[in-house]
């Protein structure tokens, strides 16, 4: 990043310095500091976003990671939501659940390769002979403090993609904006745009636990799906849309996860799978409400609302069930299936999603 003179750096502080009415005293809405370097020497930027509620968000430039997310029980304590590290050095050696923005396309590709406007295109198979969810976990984004509006704080991070990455076609500029809001909001917006034909899947893989410890086999979930696209042993879409009804994947009730978790032992060893939302956002404009986690020990409750069409939950398997993933997102391996919605964006268009995880307390 530029380095900030004296001037610049006075005009930050003045800028997200605000007056916190819960509190009767200033609140530093967004701080700045260095996290750590790549073995390159690049600088790792680590931004905290505050609210007036006693949220706090940290997001790190590497792999655009949400390190941190400190969230108030129903006492007014706050603990860590997510899994994260406290280190560089952590996510540089392969830290198991970085809750980092994923892309180019999230999720599974069959057989690690397509064939766009009739030209085959071969990517890394780095999941069996299969390709899942890209590199941008891995790269250093670039980052603009947003100046702050009334009731919230922001961060915007860019990150270019080149032509020929990971086997993927065109120059990919992506964005995405984190929000801590002060009705308990944290929001990401992503935006992308091409020049040429590439798919594209946004997400976050944060893994969340909402009692800040121990497993989440208790926290209840509810899912605003009563879909799901069925998969082959490899967690590859048949193509097929299958209702959820009088299988282990209802959750259009209220059920802990650890309910009917066994069915899937030993693979994938819990759930990782794709929910069709019962209400399609439409164009990726409209937000609707896709879910809802309930940790009933500290009251927490966590919604998700997005203009994604799907979400895959994913319940922490590798990491004895320490979290569960809610990634909004387009069918996996749509590319590969003209039946599904279109992950391909083209030269002129704008790809653009939104996602918010709202916090209460009950």
């Amino acid at each position: 990043m530029r380095r900030r003179n004296s001037k610049t750096l006075l005009a930050l502080f003045v800028l997200v310095v605000a007056w916190n009415p819960v509190r009767g005293a200033s609140l530093q809405r967004l701080e700045e500091r260095e996290f750590g370097k790549m073995p390159d020497g690049t600088a790792v930027q680590l931004f905290t976003l505050r609210n007036a509620g006693g949220m706090s968000a940290k997001i790190i430039t590497y792999g655009a990671i949400l390190t941190e997310l400190q969230v108030p029980d129903r006492h007014g304590v706050a603990t860590n939501v997510v899994l994260g590290a406290g280190t560089l050095e952590q996510y540089l050696k392969g830290f198991r659940g970085p809750a980092a923005i994923i892309g180019r396309v999230a999720n599974r590709i069959a057989g690690a390769h397509f064939t766009l406007d009739g030209v085959e295109y071969k990517l890394p198979a780095n999941d069996g002979p299969n390709h899942i969810h890209g590199v941008f976990d891995k790269r250093v984004w670039q980052a603009n403090a947003l100046p702050p509006a009334e009731g919230r704080a922001a961060v915007q991070l860019t990150y270019l993609s080149k032509d020929g990455e990971e086997g993927y076609p065109g120059d990919v500029t992506v964005k995405v904006t984190y929000t801590l809001t002060d009705d308990n909001e944290l929001r990401l917006d992503y935006e992308a745009v091409t020049d040429k034909a590439t798919p594209i899947n946004l997400t976050s893989h944060a893994y969340w636990n909402l009692a800040g410890g121990g497993d989440v086999l208790d926290h209840e979930l509810w899912l605003a799906a009563d879909r799901y696209t069925p998969t082959d042993d490899a967690l590859i879409p048949t193509g097929q849309i299958a209702p959820v009804k009088g299988t282990a994947l209802d959750f259009t009730t209220p059920t802990r996860i650890g309910a009917r978790i066994a069915q899937f032992y030993p693979k994938p060893g819990g759930y990782d799978h794709n929910f069709v939302l019962a209400v399609a956002p439409g164009n990726g404009k409209a937000l609707v409400l896709a879910a809802r986690v309930r940790d009933p020990v500290s009251g927490r409750v966590m919604e998700l609302r997005t203009t994604q069409p799907a979400v895959q939950l994913y319940t922490g398997n590798h990491v004895k069930h320490a979290a569960l993933c809610l990634e909004t997102q387009h069918y996996p391996d749509s590319v590969n299936h003209p039946g599904f919605p279109s992950t391909i964006l083209r030269p002129g268009q704008i790809f653009r999603s939104s996602t918010i995880f709202a916090f209460s307390v009950k």
